[in-house]
């Protein structure tokens, strides 16, 4: 059986940090391909640029996606992903600071699964991700592969 792969799409390295120690205390083994930019997310996911040789026949499990990046911001990257017929169904969990109530509504107006504010304290972040991890990576049926 293949490895389900995270995709996290984080440019800040203190919560890149934060979010793959939380990941690794809960046990969550999958692999887990980081992405700093909105660019380098749709590059990955899309199998172009410095990603053109990845294997496409990996399953992403689930997108952790922060909504302020560089380059191309979480939002335009959700509404990339969800014009696209092959990663319209990808389960996108937006993982921000962002107390904006306006993000929270255009997320979810693009198809966001979930939308989930990054707590200040670790040892409630870590509960967070474990029950991140549990739902998504264990309790949830991902949709077949399109295409």
């Amino acid at each position: 059986m293949q490895e389900k792969i995270i995709v996290l799409v984080e440019d800040n390295p203190n919560d890149e940090a934060l979010t793959l120690r939380a990941l690794k205390k809960n046990n969550i083994a999958n692999d887990i391909v980081v992405a700093r930019d909105g660019v380098e997310a749709l590059d990955f996911v899309f199998g172009r640029g410095a990603h053109a040789k990845r294997d496409m026949d990996q399953i992403i499990s689930v997108v952790l996606l922060d909504l302020k990046l560089p380059k191309v911001d979480g939002l335009e990257v959700l509404k990339t992903l969800r014009e696209n017929k092959d990663t319209r169904l990808l389960p996108v969990v937006v993982l921000t600071s962002s107390k904006e109530e306006q993000d929270m509504i255009q997320s979810y107006s693009l198809g966001a699964n979930s939308y989930i504010r990054k707590p200040v304290d670790f040892a409630q972040f870590v509960d967070s991700v474990r029950q991140l991890g549990l739902y998504w990576l264990v309790l949830n049926e991902s949709p077949p592969k399109q295409g």
